[in-house]
């Protein structure tokens, strides 16, 4: 159901699944020392709606932020959904603004009940403060208008849940204008050849949380069973249109201490266990965690290997399907091997031009494994 809705959101463009605040604070956590002295952006977030907003806003002392900025898109679809506590803020603001596009921009937050921290009850006197604003944007704020990036380049950090169906264009403008940043993106997205490709060149790596299920609202009716009990198990009415999202990652471009960690590989190589595949010169690993420690040459591991990749133990050769795959060798399939792989029941359109690593295992059957990328240890 999840996915479903993944592929809904894709074609209507409806990608408004809001982040909980428990998710935000799990990964933040790990980069308090970058944000003293920063301007964060907040690009795809509501105020009245977003979490990320209102982490921000009640952590902007904690962490010594110079401002936060963040802007909205009009019209959305479930608008009022997560701070409605605000709204009074919002209307006495903003007027009937009929759910227009708007930003606010904090430079100063205060302990107004004088309770000794900065909580939700501050918040709501955030406008209140000079030093704070909340206006009508000219645009609908889309990230990619002229005036939000104005905004873009005026800031330090980009922390935010960007629109997947428009992750790559996303991705590209923040490298466009050399902005860090730490953002939510589907699992999938590694394989995207944009992103891998930055990936390959250590310009983007994941961050802490990787291939997460998370908790989202959205606009999208949580219909399945399994979903639903999930969602009860983590304390959401899933009749409240929370639902769960599988495969999520944390993306960054600010150096973390993960990065650099080494991956200790305790198995050592051998041919039975680790077959050769038969289009590409390469050995196929099942499990990161089965990496060998004593091999030299290049293996193909799944895409969580992403989690673990440090640039100065590994390097990333290229991508063990499509377009990158060619890019790697232009030898496809041998017609032996599509006929082995229907004789063994095989599943799908698989073609002797069929751009993806392939092997026989060591009972002799064909298997295509899904998306490998094709990795080397670097030499020490």
């Amino acid at each position: 159901m999840a996915k479903e809705n993944l592929i809904k959101a894709k074609k209507s463009k409806k990608d408004e699944f809001y982040t909980q605040l428990v998710d935000i604070e799990k990964e933040l956590e790990h980069y308090k020392e970058y944000f003293k002295d920063k301007i964060v952006f907040c690009n795809c977030d509501d105020p009245f709606e977003s979490n990320f907003f209102k982490y921000f806003a009640m952590n902007f002392n904690y962490l010594g932020l110079k401002k936060l900025i963040c802007t909205s898109y009009d019209n959305s679809p479930i608008a009022y959904s997560q701070l409605s506590f605000l709204e009074d803020v919002q209307a006495t603001a903003i007027p009937n603004n009929n759910r227009k596009a708007y930003k606010i921009e904090i430079s100063e937050v205060l302990d107004y009940n004088n309770d000794g921290a900065v909580d939700l009850a501050d918040v709501e006197y955030l406008l209140k403060n000079d030093k704070n604003s909340l206006c009508l944007l000219k645009g609908n704020g889309d990230f990619r208008s002229d005036e939000c990036i104005e905004l873009l380049k005026e800031c330090d950090i980009v922390v935010t849940n960007p629109p997947f169906s428009l992750f790559r264009e996303y991705i590209a403008q923040l490298i466009e204008y050399d902005k860090k940043f730490i953002i939510i993106g589907n699992m999938n997205a590694i394989t995207y050849k944009e992103i891998f490709t930055l990936i390959k060149k250590n310009k983007l790596w994941a961050g802490f949380g990787f291939n997460l299920s998370m908790i989202y609202k959205s606009v999208y009716d949580n219909t399945l069973e399994a979903n639903k009990k999930f969602v009860k198990s983590k304390g959401f009415d899933p009749n409240d249109n929370y639902i769960k999202v599988p495969a999520v990652n944390w993306y960054t471009n600010l150096k973390i201490k993960k990065h650099y960690e080494e991956l200790i590989c305790y198995k050592k190589y051998t041919i039975d266990e680790y077959p050769e595949y038969d289009n590409y010169p390469a050995i196929n690993v099942d499990k990161v965690s089965d990496i060998p420690y004593d091999y030299e040459g290049e293996m193909g591991v799944p895409i969580t290997f992403i989690d673990k990749y440090n640039p100065e133990q590994f390097e990333i050769v290229g991508q063990g399907q499509g377009n990158l795959y060619r890019e790697l060798t232009p030898k496809g399939l041998t017609k032996k091997f599509v006929d082995d792989y229907y004789k063994f029941g095989g599943k799908g359109s698989i073609k002797e031009d069929h751009p993806v690593l392939a092997y026989y295992d060591k009972n002799g059957k064909p298997v295509i494994p899904y998306m490998r990328i094709v990795i080397k240890r670097r030499k020490k």
